[in-house]
């Protein structure tokens, strides 16, 4: 996690998250894929800005459409909450690294719009 921290009266405290990366190591399920994700591989995938079509924390996923491409990705709950997310709202942007699975596009990461367009610190 990085973060601009501002020095207060009450010592120095977090303003601002800039990043929040995967650790290393940890692995990312896919969902209904057989396979799985470490952190640094999905770390290497592009990041595609997308627009949450619909998220439905109950049923534990949603889809979202990539900027000028027709078809759905995938979003499932689990790669949602280990992104730091616990909900998305319909016509939210966001930034997505995304592979082909079986059964279509699916996102193995989320990232907010804001600290999509930010980049690196």
């Amino acid at each position: 996690i990085v973060v601009r921290v501002q020095k207060t009266a009450r010592g120095v405290q977090a303003v601002e998250v800039m990043r929040i990366d995967p650790p290393e190591g940890v692995v990312f399920p896919l969902a209904d894929e057989d396979g799985q994700m470490l952190g640094e591989d999905i770390l290497t995938l592009p990041m595609e800005p997308a627009r949450v079509k619909w998220f439905d924390k109950g049923k534990g996923f949603g889809f979202a459409n990539v900027f000028g491409r027709a078809e759905d990705v995938f979003i499932h709950a689990e790669v949602l909450r280990v992104s730091g997310f616990a909900d998305l709202a319909a016509g939210e942007a966001v930034a997505l690294r995304i592979i082909d699975g079986r059964r279509g596009r699916m996102a193995v990461q989320v990232v907010s719009w804001e600290a999509a367009t930010r980049g690196p610190p």
